[in-house]
């Protein structure tokens, strides 16, 4: 799989380390990260929730991409380059697939004991666990009105291609 998939909580030690979970470590590993080498994985605050995203090279070639769409030295691609990344920490993964996570970074996610980690295709996201609730119960609960739209819409369409539906109702 090259995608960052599934939900995982992991315990945070006494010194700020972090197993990341094995099945995304993997995907690191295929997108460029060798483990103990040289280099690390993408972290930094989430720009609109109280979370971390992170990744490879794929995450760092995205916000390339975002960056190359805004004209040069425009306020934009200054204030999106400071946000991204400005805050941007490199964090090594040790042998035994841990990371430390700098007190700046956990305060922002309001880590404490406890990290889970949400993948999101190209990244992932580390939250505390109980704000995560909260998140994926927000996001159920939009995926369930947008699906009602979306299946009114589908019975529109199929309705209008084969007139059977709309005859009778």
């Amino acid at each position: 799989m090259d995608r960052f998939v599934s939900t995982f909580t992991n315990k945070i030690d006494a010194k700020g380390r972090v197993s990341i979970p094995a099945p995304f470590r993997a995907v690191l590993e295929r997108d460029g990260y060798a483990s103990g080498g040289a280099g690390g994985i993408y972290c930094y605050p989430a720009l609109e929730a109280p979370a971390l995203d992170a990744g490879g090279e794929r995450l760092a070639k995205k916000i390339d991409g975002l960056l190359a769409g805004l004209p040069d030295y425009s306020d934009e691609r200054d204030e999106l380059s400071v946000a991204l990344y400005g805050d941007v920490q490199v964090l090594a993964i040790d042998g035994d697939g841990r990371i430390s996570l700098p007190e700046g970074l956990r305060a922002h996610a309001g880590l404490s004991t406890q990290v889970t980690f949400v993948g999101l295709g190209d990244k992932f996201q580390m939250w505390s666990p109980e704000r995560f609730a909260e998140r994926r119960e927000r996001a159920r609960e939009k995926v369930h009105q947008t699906r009602k739209l979306f299946g009114a819409g589908n019975r529109l369409s199929s309705d209008e291609d084969d007139g059977s539906e709309g005859a009778r109702g």
